[in-house]
């Protein structure tokens, strides 16, 4: 947080010119980010924004905060080392579901199993847009493209799934259609201590368009969708009049009466994970919301603990003596 002067949305709007394609949901998520740092009161000179390769990897040019375009699924791994060199800086990840699930999928999950105290945004629209409409770790099977024109027969990735796999301490799910939703979700990933992980489902208007709109467009969101909203009933319907119960290993529709309060914040991450698993049930609502939060210690936090109590002890060290120590060669 800052104690400068008040600022505003457009004082996080870089003077690039945003270039998407028209109609893309990057838009959105774009906007609600630069108010969500506007009124958090967040200072831009200490906020710095990662990315990989991807549609969603022009992110840091548009946000007059620092940044760094890095390359195709490594974004997770420069993000570390700035985050674990200074702590004090706010970190944010923006990936997409290529980037971060196939050739970053390792970076991934080492960056949430680590903890450290960033926030992951990925950019989910079940396609590789960037390239021209290749299937990606997302898309699901049967899904045609220039890639798998008989239909993919890939499993795809269940991005929230994986990140409590992973041991993820924030997992969260939104929409680029709901800026009310997006904001809240973001309020509660950059409040957190500690990974957070945001997946926002993403219209691509060329190569996947109108994806999801089955399951979250306006006249059947409130029947196939359900917020998961921490310490409220599970409740969802046109009238809020059904809700969710967990009977052992299975999740069941019941009244909004009988509904189970949501709790997050189980050190276990079974509930959790047993709510990202409702995606594959056509007769139970996809969740939104937040499925975890716990807290747990901080790579970033913990590593440098480890220095300044190496050097409280024994002084700081000497790079060119460590260098030259042991066995060395000299070559003529």
């Amino acid at each position: 947080m800052s104690n400068q002067a008040t600022l505003t949305k457009k004082d996080f709007q870089s003077d690039q010119e945003v270039r998407w394609c028209p109609g893309c949901g990057d838009y959105v998520i774009l906007s609600a980010i630069q108010k969500h740092m506007a009124e958090v009161g967040a200072d831009p000179s200490k906020v710095v924004f990662v990315s990989g390769i991807g549609c969603s990897s022009r992110f840091p040019y548009y946000m007059n905060t620092y940044g760094f375009h890095t390359i195709h699924g490594r974004a997770p791994a420069f993000a570390t080392g700035i985050k674990a060199a200074n702590p004090e800086l706010d970190v944010w990840l923006v990936t997409g579901d290529g980037d971060a699930m196939s050739i970053g999928g390792n970076h991934f999950i080492h960056a949430l199993r680590r903890n450290l105290n960033m926030n992951v945004l990925m950019f989910n629209n079940q396609i590789y847009g960037l390239t021209k409409g290749q299937y990606s770790p997302t898309s699901p099977e049967g899904k045609k493209t220039k890639t798998s024109p008989m239909g993919a027969i890939d499993r795809p990735f269940n991005p929230i799934s994986l990140a409590l796999g992973a041991n993820g301490t924030f997992a969260a799910r939104t929409l680029d259609t709901d800026s009310k939703h997006m904001a809240k979700v973001f309020s509660a990933a950059h409040n957190h201590q500690g990974a957070a992980f945001v997946e926002i489902l993403q219209n691509c208007v060329i190569f996947n368009k109108d994806f999801y709109n089955d399951t979250v467009a306006k006249d059947v969101r409130a029947e196939k969708t359900i917020d998961l909203i921490p310490g409220e009933k599970m409740i969802f319907g046109t009238e809020s009049e059904k809700g969710l119960r967990v009977n052992g290993w299975d999740v069941e529709v019941c009244s909004a009466e009988e509904a189970d309060v949501w709790d997050p914040g189980t050190d276990s991450s079974a509930p959790a994970f047993l709510m990202s698993q409702m995606d594959d049930d056509p007769n139970l609502p996809m969740p939104l919301g937040i499925f975890r939060q716990v807290e747990a210690t901080c790579y970033d936090k913990a590593v440098n603990q480890q220095i300044d109590e190496a050097v409280a002890n024994e002084g700081p060290g000497d790079l060119k003596e460590l260098i030259w120590s042991g066995n060395c060669w000299e070559i003529d």
